[in-house]
């Protein structure tokens, strides 16, 4: 064989190689886990460690005249979605964990969180909902799109890794309400679900997006009530009631993340009719479901206090949650291994978000 065609050999194997690397996927670190908390005095957000170790503070104000409702932390990523209530209406805030910048997407209107997407670049949100209400998707670089969905749309669940989602809206007091499947953008629409009894809201999609779970209160005039727990396949078949769950006081039930349980509040004073108009009257405690036998965990057992939406750590081992105690709020950290409940930090703190970046 002659220099000259192996020379040419040696090029097209070494362009091949060349090739075959370039098209290997450079491997990528693993995300790494972290809560966040409120602290009100002095005001910021504490960063922990997947230990629960403080690793950094980010100072937060909340405006004058503003309160402070609830913080929800992207799926992947570092951004967190702050939302106030204000004079003007609710406003939505975009906190960069890393760098502490906030920006607001809607300065134009009040605007409502409702879910992230599964990605963590947007939010959807409800903005101008007293006006020319509209769901838009907004991103945290600033750009809008508009979503063909119903402006009454109260609740919205992104189906994980694609941007279909469910939508939740209601005609009005009386009505019900009706669960429907959005792709693109909303102008594919699919009813899983109706409802003229009840009001169906926190749709959420089980990690393998095979099933969603979701909250039913009752149709009626009294704001704080007993609901229901129930599941569903993601096409809206096979129904089923899992439990009674709180209702009315905006209580999510959430997802272990190896999809066989679901941690939710049960209100345990529902004899007590104060409760039903004074949120301050409430007695809760979380619970844990196994969705397939129906087995019930009690976590907590406060008898003077009130439970908040539990949150699982991505690894399943923890659940925050933010418990309220004669108008007190504090972050406590529940090991379910062990059953363990400790505080997580001295003084008022609430609205524990675990975060992956």
């Amino acid at each position: 064989m002659s220099r000259k065609r192996i020379a040419v050999q040696c090029l097209l194997i070494t362009s091949f190689l060349f090739l075959l690397s370039s098209c290997t996927p450079t491997p990528q670190a693993p995300l790494k886990t972290s809560l966040l908390v409120y602290r009100f005095d002095p005001p910021a957000f504490i960063e922990y460690s997947a230990d629960l170790q403080p690793v950094k503070e980010i100072p937060f104000s909340i405006p004058p005249s503003c309160g402070f409702d609830n913080a929800y932390s992207a799926p992947v990523g570092g951004f967190l979605a702050v939302e106030l209530n204000c004079p003007s209406g609710q406003t939505v805030l975009f906190l960069d964990v890393g760098s502490g910048s906030v920006t607001q997407p809607v300065t134009d209107s009040d605007s409502h969180f409702l879910t992230w997407t599964s990605d963590g670049k947007a939010a959807y949100l409800k903005a101008d909902s007293l006006g020319n209400a509209e769901i838009i998707r907004a991103y945290t670089d600033g750009a809008r799109d508009p979503l063909a969905i119903n402006e009454f749309t109260y609740d919205i669940s992104a189906w994980p890794d694609s941007y279909d989602f469910t939508f939740t809206f209601s005609r009005g007091l009386g009505y019900g309400s009706e669960l429907h499947l959005a792709k693109h953008d909303g102008r594919i629409t699919q009813l899983l679900y109706t409802d003229p009894y009840n009001y169906l809201s926190f749709a959420h999609f089980s990690p393998d997006g095979k099933h969603i779970a979701f909250i039913k209160t009752p149709d009626s005039q009294t704001p704080f009530t007993v609901g229901e727990l129930w599941v569903m396949d993601a096409d809206g078949s096979n129904p089923r009631k899992l439990a009674d769950a709180d209702s009315g006081h905006g209580f999510a039930a959430n997802w272990s993340p190896d999809g066989t349980k679901i941690a939710y509040v049960v209100r345990e004073n529902p004899e007590d009719e104060s409760a039903d108009q004074n949120s301050n009257a409430l007695v809760s405690n979380i619970y844990i479901i196994e969705v397939e036998s129906g087995k019930l965990n009690q976590l907590t057992k406060f008898d003077n206090a009130h439970a908040e939406t539990p949150f699982w750590s991505p690894d399943g081992n923890t659940l925050a949650f933010t418990e309220v105690i004669n108008g007190r709020m504090e972050v406590q950290i529940a090991d379910m291994a062990t059953g363990e409940i400790r505080s997580l930090l001295t003084g008022s703190t609430c609205c524990p978000a675990w975060m992956r970046k």
